[in-house]
Formats: structure tokens, C-alpha cells, sequence
């Protein structure tokens, strides 16, 4: 993955869905949420178990496919394991982008998105990337 490939994602992606919220406030899922909210996306959370509630200011959002709007993104915070299923839950609701978090690595996920037509990133974090490639958001909090 080329630092262009990466860059083009994050500058195209406006509407993230993230899969694996937490409320606990030192998961590595609530510090990106916060990070990207702070950077001017658009965070959907998406956890069953926190369905309903509040988290970071956004509702929580039981599964993929009960997101009302268009998702560029769907950044994962799951087991690698669980990312085929969130990968075909991606393609059914039309996301564009699977990006699987720093440590998750899942080929046949890969493929299938990819045959999908999704843009595909393997462990990667967007916290790490944005201001990695110089493309944070001046006047925004780290």
C-alpha cells in the first residue's frame, strides 16, 4: 500500500462507520473515534452491545446494515476472524473503503472486498496515518 493509495482514501472518506466502539475510554477504538471526530469526519459506532447509546456525542449503531445513510468507510476494530463477516456486511450496505486496524491482517477479507470493488487497508491506523502523511487538520486537537 503506497502512501498515495492511503492518502486518496482519507481524502475521499467523509462518512466512517467503526466497527468495535467502545465507551472505555483506553481502547485504542475510542481514542481513534475521538481522533477522527476531531479531524472532521463523520463517526458512526457500530457495537451491539452499546446499541443505543451515546458515545462521543454519536448514537451506536447496532450492526452495518442499520446505518441510514452512505458509508465511505467501514474501519474495523475486530479480531481478525470476524472481518470476513464485517467485510460482506460492508459490500451489502455499499461502503467503499474496509480498513482493517493496526494488527488485523485477514487475506481472503482482502479479496473479497476487493472483488467487491472496495479499496482495502490491512493493518493501519488512521490515527497513525493522518498525521503521518502531513494531512491533519490545522487547528485540530492530536
Amino acid at each position: 500500500m503506497s502512501d498515495q493509495y492511503i492518502a486518496g482514501i482519507l481524502r475521499k472518506t467523509k462518512t466512517i462507520a467503526l466497527v468495535g466502539a467502545s465507551e472505555k475510554t483506553d481502547r485504542p477504538s475510542y481514542k481513534v473515534m475521538a481522533y477522527l471526530l476531531n479531524q472532521g469526519y463523520q463517526v458512526i459506532p457500530v457495537s451491539p452491545k452499546l446499541a443505543g447509546q451515546t458515545l462521543l456525542g454519536q448514537l451506536v449503531i447496532n450492526r452495518l446494515a442499520d446505518i441510514k445513510q452512505p458509508v465511505d468507510m467501514v474501519d474495523v476494530f475486530r479480531k481478525s476472524a470476524a472481518t470476513y463477516g464485517v467485510a460482506e456486511e460492508a459490500i451489502a450496505i455499499g461502503a467503499k473503503v474496509l480498513w482493517l486496524q493496526k494488527g488485523i491482517i485477514n487475506e481472503e477479507t482482502k479479496s473479497l472486498a476487493e472483488n467487491a470493488g472496495l479499496d482495502v487497508v490491512m493493518d493501519r491506523c488512521p490515527k497513525i496515518e493522518i498525521p503521518r502523511l502531513g494531512m491533519e487538520k490545522l487547528g485540530m486537537e492530536k
